[in-house]
């Protein structure tokens, strides 16, 4: 039995009625709030599988706090590498 492909997608922000999610691949896709899942913000993660056509089946969407909290670490960790790598001071051209 083939596994069934799952895609992530990020909450970018949400406007108005409108959630504006961005992809793993940079695609930006707007939905109505009221067809996701409830409790999703700015920041929010979701998981959702991938139907006929390559297509997201937003139906089976769900908040992947799992996922979001990774993404949250790694985001963290390049911020503090990039903090200890810069020299400081004001840049010189």
């Amino acid at each position: 039995m083939p596994s069934r492909k799952q895609a992530f997608y990020a909450v970018d922000r949400i406007e108005g009625n409108i959630a504006v999610l961005v992809s793993d691949t940079g695609a930006t896709v707007q939905m109505p709030r009221v067809e996701l899942p409830t409790g999703i913000r700015e920041g929010s993660v979701l998981r959702v599988r991938v139907g006929a056509q390559n297509l997201p089946d937003w139906s089976s969407a769900v908040i992947d706090k799992k996922e979001e909290e990774r993404r949250l670490r790694e985001a963290k960790q390049m911020l503090d590498e990039m903090k200890r790598s810069d020299p400081g001071g004001d840049i010189k051209l």
